[in-house]
């Protein structure tokens, strides 16, 4: 049995779910991995000068042992992500130590701490086995997985499942990651593949989407509402993308900030008529790399209130980190809310905290996304009310190119990864839904 006869199961229209029950799986298939030993091959180099294509490999790997509370999927597409291109650069730290110490939780977690690294953290496509105490999910089911990892020993992960001790991102923090033909998962990172949308704009928004919801929709976020002037930093990026069709979705006004007419274009595209190009416009918020300037914070507030008819911010979607953080904190409203879940520009945050105290303010972590917060993500992209911001797709071969292309800004919305799937265009079942919502899934291919 090879990974074609799984293809051709899933690509005919008379599989049941007993035909990929009865298929034999194979002993291998291909996946993208990085190597233990060539942790320390970009010493000494610039984080820019990191090359992914060099580090990233397609290997042949043995199909992992299937554990109670897991799933093997064929994996049809997947997408790059942030942290595939920090696995890939070894920042800030080599992803080995965290296999090391979640091999070292149970017998069964000795699987994933190996000599290399199956990495990825999206996926769209078809259940082909589930392990003992699996109910809900058979196999030839179409699913996408979301990338929390959890096991729920602990009581406190039992109020949010983010806050398990043992909680890790899947692909990342884990082996056996969806830039693969086949992937491991654990069950309840299942969830219903959108059927209006082909595999790889199915496996784009994972991450990114339910990241943007938990960050500014969920309680345990912003808890955005209608009304709410919301400043969203990369407003076309992966991340910003999601943030502004959440927030028009809501109701609430976006304040969309970009670095290029052309990201402007993809917001207005979206919907958005605020929009700050920062690199036209000329912020500078710091004066060396050790002191910022609160004069360009002010200019900027007032340059938002321009948009906003005098109010200023109730909620900052922040992931910029160092560079934008101080004019952040200053810009949001008095009582306001500053949500972070990165810092792309670094991680040393500094702000003046007499606006931040004496305001009122708070700032909150956010940090992906509960198996919820996930769900309701994605029923959301089920229902045509927000859409992948996929711009283009790579063979599962050029994996490297993709994270390189991730790694230099090279990219609009998410990079796409075809695992099994031969080409694009597959897997739409309601084509009558699709019709419908074509201009937008298409909004980012466009540019």
């Amino acid at each position: 049995m090879t990974v074609k006869d799984i293809l051709a199961a899933i690509q005919s229209p008379d599989s049941t779910s007993e035909d990929f029950a009865a298929l034999q799986l194979p002993e291998s298939y291909r996946a993208i991995t990085v190597h233990k030993d060539e942790t320390e091959m970009f010493a000494g180099l610039e984080t820019r000068d990191k090359d992914p294509r060099k580090s990233i490999h397609l290997d042949d790997v043995p199909l992992p042992e299937l554990g109670p509370g897991e799933a093997l999927v064929a994996v049809m597409a997947s997408s790059v992500n942030y942290n595939s291109v920090w696995t890939s650069i070894f920042e800030p730290l080599s992803t080995f130590g965290f296999l090391e110490r979640y091999g070292r939780l149970s017998e069964l977690t000795k699987r994933h701490d190996l000599p290399y690294h199956i990495i990825g953290s999206d996926l769209a496509g078809v259940v082909l086995r589930t392990g003992p105490g699996v109910n809900a999910w058979r196999p030839g089911d179409e699913v996408v997985a979301h990338c929390l990892s959890v096991e729920l020993e602990s009581s406190d992960g039992h109020n949010d499942t983010m806050l398990d001790p043992e909680q890790r991102i899947w692909g990342f923090e884990t082996n056996f990651g969806g830039l693969a033909e086949i992937a491991l998962v654990k069950s309840n990172q299942l969830m219903p593949k959108p059927d209006h949308l082909s595999w790889e704009e199915a496996a784009a928004p994972g991450l990114v989407n339910s990241t943007a919801y938990r960050q500014l929709v969920s309680r345990n976020g912003a808890g955005m509402k209608q009304g709410d002037n919301v400043l969203i930093w990369g407003a076309s990026g992966g991340l910003g993308s999601y943030a502004t069709q959440f927030a028009l979705a809501g109701g609430a006004n976006p304040i969309c900030v970009v670095s290029s007419d052309q990201k402007a274009d993809i917001c207005r595209s979206m919907g958005a008529e605020a929009i700050i190009d920062r690199n036209a416009e000329g912020y500078k918020f710091w004066k060396d790399e050790n002191t910022q300037d609160p004069k360009e914070w002010k200019r900027f507030g007032k340059r938002i209130r321009e948009f906003t008819g005098g109010e200023d911010i109730d909620i900052v979607f922040e992931h910029p980190g160092r560079e934008t953080f101080g004019a952040s904190v200053f810009v949001t409203r008095k009582g306001g809310t500053i949500t972070t879940c990165a810092s792309t520009s670094g991680y040393m945050h500094e702000y003046d905290n007499r606006y931040l105290w004496m305001s009122l303010k708070r700032i909150i972590g956010s940090h992906f996304a509960n198996y919820r917060e996930a769900w309701e993500a994605n029923r959301l992209i089920s229902k045509g009310k927000i859409h992948p911001t996929l711009s283009r797709t790579y063979a599962l071969e050029d994996t490297g190119q993709a994270a390189y292309d991730v790694h230099r800004n090279l990219h609009q919305g998410k990079v796409g990864v075809l695992c099994l799937a031969p080409e694009e265009g597959l897997g739409v079942r309601d084509h009558e839904k699709r019709a419908r919502h074509i201009d937008a899934i298409n909004r980012f291919r466009n540019i």
